[in-house]
């Protein structure tokens, strides 16, 4: 197996990239509830940005790349099933939001 040493530090750059603006908001959280000015509006962007919510943003792209491919190649297949599925996850993202 060929080790690609540019995706893999790609990819250690995104990850720590991620914690550092995991670690930069928990201590904005921190300061604020230290200085007793937390509200709603200052937990929303955190909240907003958990690691759930990210998962969630990383299907949902997924499931629109997979709905393009599918649409860009449906004319080239001419599938009943393939046009099930991209109908099917269509309405997945639709029912999401």
């Amino acid at each position: 197996m060929g080790l690609d040493k540019n995706a893999l530090i790609k990819a250690l750059n995104t990850i720590v990239k991620d914690l550092q603006q995991g670690i930069d908001r928990h201590c904005c959280l921190v300061s604020s509830l230290l200085a007793e000015k937390v509200d709603e509006q200052d937990l929303k962007p955190i909240f907003d940005l958990c690691p759930s919510k990210s998962r969630e943003l990383l299907l949902k792209n997924a499931i629109k790349e997979a709905i393009d491919i599918l649409e860009e190649s449906r004319k080239a297949f001419k599938s009943k099933q393939l046009e099930a599925l991209r109908k099917r996850l269509t309405q997945v993202l639709i029912d999401a939001d």
